[in-house]
């Protein structure tokens, strides 16, 4: 029977394997997606190096007396050898397997003959031996989990990157100066003619931003006994539910007040593709006199983009080629020079085309937090952050749909 300090060993030794691969999984999630760890992945692969830190340190002296336990029993099962073999004269040997029948009857012969050692050869190979399978000791088999868990959910935010989120300010409220009348410069009408005049207006924007968050409370058994870890997968889909919200919630603000935009038909070429690419275009640069221009795209409407503009050498093409591979890392190709993205929060047979002067998004995310309440034994968990989208010209956000 396994000593208790070797199955707490062990206990430890899985739970660094599995912090470990964690952390891995975290790392190969943002190199496949071409981005650098966000802040809920950063914070999760350091609360899995401070866990990691305090196993090595429990588990440290329980494999110093696991060292001197099996050295000890090494010792042991020398002096039992010595002490049979003074006992006795024989040599305990290893198990007797003879490669052909052939040999089994030469040691027949041989013992018949009065050989000591052929003769010891026939007795420990004769010897009845239970044969003990793993359906003898189901007790004894841990169950098996192998991996992370499995989740479908991409956390990233395709739409939220492309605007680029600025940290909101302290307070949770503030305004935004906008100017709705220009100054006015126009042609003297002769010399000595007044020139134009007209003042300048600004006036305020007021922005709050919105609490994104949710909790669960677990309790300390479930904290104590599962592996994987719960707690720490309850944080990472935490964090992944607060990406997708806050990502719907930006689709669901742009398609509210776009400006109407072209239609692409349901087969359409090129040609068609890249007209309403630029139809949109104009209309969004006309609407905020400049910005960077971006387009983000619904799933089906790859579609209708892929096809058309081939990602292996594009000849006369309106893209240098898109990769499908690429969509789930934001920004994945360039439609006419436009910089494009796939968001799953978008409706079906739309994109959305907008300039950086139309759009702001603000963030502060807060990230986890934790609260132990000791009457029921339970810890609550939970995970937030502050969020907000401002549309600075609506008409500067323009929607592209497909029959």
């Amino acid at each position: 029977m396994p000593a208790p300090s070797d199955a707490l060993l062990a206990r430890y030794q899985s739970e660094l394997e599995e912090r470990s691969q964690f952390q891995q999984q975290l790392v190969t999630s943002a190199t496949e997606q071409g981005r650098d760890l966000n802040d809920s992945e950063r914070e999760l692969y350091e609360r899995a190096n401070a866990r990691m830190a305090e196993l090595e340190r429990q588990a440290a002296p329980l494999r110093e007396g696991a060292r001197i336990a099996a050295d000890s029993r090494a010792r042991m099962a020398e002096l039992e050898g010595a002490f049979a073999t003074a006992r006795t004269g024989n040599r305990a040997g290893p198990a007797v397997e003879y490669r052909s029948a052939g040999a089994y009857v030469v040691d027949l012969i041989r013992a018949g003959m009065g050989n000591a050692d052929a003769g010891q050869r026939l007795e420990v190979y004769n010897r009845a031996a239970a044969h003990q399978t793993t359906g003898d000791n189901p007790g004894l088999l841990p169950e098996q989990i192998i991996g992370p868990v499995i989740s479908n959910i991409d956390a990233s935010r395709p739409l939220v990157d492309l605007i680029g989120p600025q940290q909101v300010p302290s307070g949770g409220s503030w305004t935004r100066p906008r100017i709705t009348q220009h100054t006015l410069v126009g042609k003297q009408t002769a010399e000595k003619t007044e020139l134009p005049s007209r003042k300048l207006v600004i006036e305020k924007v007021p922005v709050a931003a919105d609490t994104y968050g949710g909790y669960v409370n677990v309790s300390r058994q479930n904290i104590d006994w599962t592996s994987p870890a719960i707690m720490d997968i309850v944080i990472g889909d935490l964090g992944d539910q607060y990406a997708l919200e806050t990502e719907q919630a930006a689709a669901d603000d742009l398609i509210a007040i776009a400006a109407v935009g072209p239609v692409i038909p349901a087969t359409p070429d090129m040609m068609a593709i890249a007209t309403a690419v630029w139809t949109a275009a104009g209309q969004a640069v006309a609407a905020t006199k400049g910005g960077r221009l971006s387009l983000v795209v619904s799933p089906d409407m790859l579609g209708l983009l892929g096809p058309i503009m081939p990602g292996v050498n594009p000849t006369n093409a309106q893209s240098t080629g898109m990769q499908a591979g690429q969509f789930g890392s934001g920004a994945f190709a360039s439609v006419s020079g436009v910089g494009s993205a796939m968001s799953w929060a978008l409706p079906p047979k739309t994109a959305l085309m907008f300039t950086s002067k139309a759009v702001e998004a603000w963030e502060d995310r807060i990230g986890s937090l934790q609260v132990v309440e000791p009457s029921v034994l339970g810890t609550q968990v939970a995970y937030a952050g502050y969020f907000n989208v401002l549309v600075l010209e609506a008409t500067g956000v323009v929607k592209i749909t497909s029959t």
